[in-house]
Formats: structure tokens, C-alpha cells, sequence
């Protein structure tokens, strides 16, 4: 689609290999001085997506995110813009799983279109080894494990190689780069939440996301909610959760950017009611990253947040600004 529409531009007097040289990769062109018309638009879901994207693919590729900082997945429903940049886009990338719900139908209908558009869930192309099940459909929440996460950075980079076959390179180094980061962030991970004592190695947050955290770096995770945000929290499971953070002393819990605080109310009332107090320890990013153009809007900063929120809150070592020396401190 997007080859055939660079070639109407050019009158049909450039092939794909005249394009390709146009876009600069083999020259070393600078992107900057070219139209946004002459670089593949990739139109992403959320922001873990793009990041992906934006570290791969740089200034070669136009990026659009259809769900911001703010946005939970679970309930976002696909606006008529959001379905025309959809249309429009040369590569779509989201994360699958379920994890965009309630887009599940345009996406999936997008893909069985025929003019070559390309169409694709990061986290289904992972292998059964590294999921989760949940309860009625695979846990999508897989970025939460940076080296779990890594395993798609494959899927995104044949990807824009396929588009841009002249930038394989500068793609290829700049994919070495970005596993270096998740690489670092995953051992950070690790390292900080075994600081935390034992017996207080107890997630508790506002729905079923935090799994592949858990598992990847040693903690107990528990969810008022289930995997999804739609789902509703019965009197029984507060009043369990409630039980389990007295009987374990728990000093904190968290709520999550996207999803209302008033479960996690609940639980502190509950547990001062038997005489136990516990705090918020954190605002977590759970499915959505912070706001682009900050820290917290990248893969890493997010993750820095959330494994430095937990380690500090729940009694471990960690330094208050993370481990770029970049967290925002309050």
C-alpha cells in the first residue's frame, strides 16, 4: 500500500529501489530534511508499543499512539479518527492478548483486508513457554517482565526491515541498543525487590496485572480485579485481600494510573477497621505508560518507577530516583 502510494507521488517514474535510496538509509541522508509523506507511518494501541518502535526506527518511521498516557486499554473504544489513521497507516502494531478489548474487532478485520497492509500483535507472536493463563483468555500484560517483553522487539524489527530493507543496518544496531536497556532494567529489577524483606514481598494492587512481574522478579502479586479493568471486584475478594494484609502485616499497596482508586480505598478502610494501617505506596504504571515526551513516558522510565515504588515502599533498597537518576522526586 504504502509502496504504491509513494510511487503515484513520483508520477510512477521511481521503483521501490529508487524509493528505498530516497529515503536515505544507504546515503545517511538526514531524515529531518525530508517530508513526513516520505517515511512508513506505523500506527500503534498504547505506548509500550511505540516505544518499541521509536527506539527501532527512529526518525525513518512516523509514529502515531492511538491511546495516551491516561488511556486504559481494556475500555478504550476506537474513535472514527482513530479508525482513518488505521486506514491510512502503512504498518499496524499493537499488543494483542485481549489486552485492547474492545478494539479487538476493527483490528482483526483490518488485517483481513487485501491491499498489503500489515497488521500485527506483538505479544501473540510470543511463544506459549513465556504466557500466562488468566481466566478466560491468555494474561496480556507481558511488558510488566522486561525480558519477557524483549521477545517481541523481533516481530517490530523484520517489520520495518520489510519496509525500509536500506535501513536493515542502522535498524539491527539500533535493536542491540534497546535490548541492552531492557537487559539493564530487567537486572535492576531483579536486584531491588530482593532487597525487600521476605515476608513483605506482597503486590497488592487494583487488577490482575502485575503477574509477569511477579514471576520475573520474586514477589507475590495479588489483584482486586481480575485481568481486565471491566471486570467487578465482589465483596468476598475485598474482604480476603483485606484479611491478607493484616495477617501478613503488609505496610502498603498501590494503586494504578488507569483505574479508579476506590477498590484500593477499600482495602485501607477494611484494614484499619481490624486495626491494622496500611498505605498507598505508589501510583503504578500498569497499562499505559506515563506521558510522552518525559521519563516516565518511556519503556525504561516506566518500569524504573514501578520496581523503585515497590522496593522503597514495601521496606527495600532502592535509590529514591532510580536507577538513571531520572524518577521524578515528590
Amino acid at each position: 500500500m504504502w509502496l504504491a502510494r509513494r510511487r503515484r507521488s513520483c508520477l510512477g517514474l521511481l521503483g521501490a529501489a529508487v524509493l528505498t535510496a530516497l529515503w536515505g538509509c544507504s546515503a545517511g541522508k538526514d531524515t529531518e530534511q525530508r517530508p513526513n509523506g516520505d517515511r512508513p507511518l506505523v500506527v500503534v494501541t498504547t505506548g509500550m508499543v511505540a516505544d518499541i518502535v521509536r527506539n527501532l526506527g527512529g526518525e525513518r518511521v512516523q509514529i502515531r499512539q492511538l491511546m495516551g498516557g491516561s488511556v486504559d486499554p481494556h475500555l478504550y473504544k476506537p474513535t472514527r479518527n482513530d479508525v482513518a489513521q488505521l486506514m491510512e497507516a502503512d504498518l499496524v502494531l499493537y499488543n494483542g492478548l485481549m489486552l485492547e478489548g474492545k478494539m479487538v474487532d476493527t483490528l482483526e478485520k483490518l488485517a483481513e483486508g487485501r491491499d498489503g497492509k500489515r497488521v500485527l500483535p506483538l505479544a501473540s507472536s510470543l511463544s506459549p513457554d513465556f504466557l500466562l493463563a488468566g481466566s478466560g483468555h491468555t494474561d496480556p500484560h507481558v511488558w510488566l517482565d522486561a525480558s519477557t517483553w524483549a521477545n517481541t522487539i523481533d516481530v517490530v524489527l523484520d517489520e520495518l526491515k520489510r519496509a525500509l530493507p536500506d535501513c536493515s543496518g542502522e535498524f539491527d544496531d539500533n535493536a542491540v541498543q534497546y535490548r541492552a536497556k531492557l537487559a539493564e532494567i530487567h537486572r535492576y529489577g531483579t536486584e531491588r525487590i530482593a532487597t525487600i524483606p521476605e515476608s513483605s514481598r506482597v503486590l497488592i494492587t487494583s487488577h490482575d496485572a502485575f503477574r509477569y512481574f511477579g514471576r520475573a522478579y520474586g514477589i507475590e502479586v495479588y489483584g482486586i480485579q481480575g485481568l481486565a479493568t471491566d471486570s467487578e471486584a465482589g465483596l468476598q475478594r475485598i474482604n480476603d485481600l483485606v484479611n491478607l494484609i493484616v495477617q501478613r502485616k503488609v505496610p502498603a499497596i498501590f494503586v494504578e494510573s488507569t483505574v479508579s482508586k476506590d477498590n484500593i480505598n477499600a482495602l485501607i478502610e477494611g484494614a484499619q477497621r481490624q486495626g491494622h494501617e496500611v498505605v498507598v505506596g505508589g501510583e503504578l504504571f500498569s497499562d499505559a505508560i506515563g506521558q510522552e515526551g518525559t521519563y516516565l513516558g518511556t519503556y525504561v522510565g516506566m518500569l524504573d518507577h514501578n520496581i523503585t515504588s515497590i522496593t522503597r515502599s514495601l521496606g527495600g533498597d532502592a535509590p529514591p530516583r532510580g536507577m538513571n537518576n531520572k524518577l521524578p522526586v515528590e
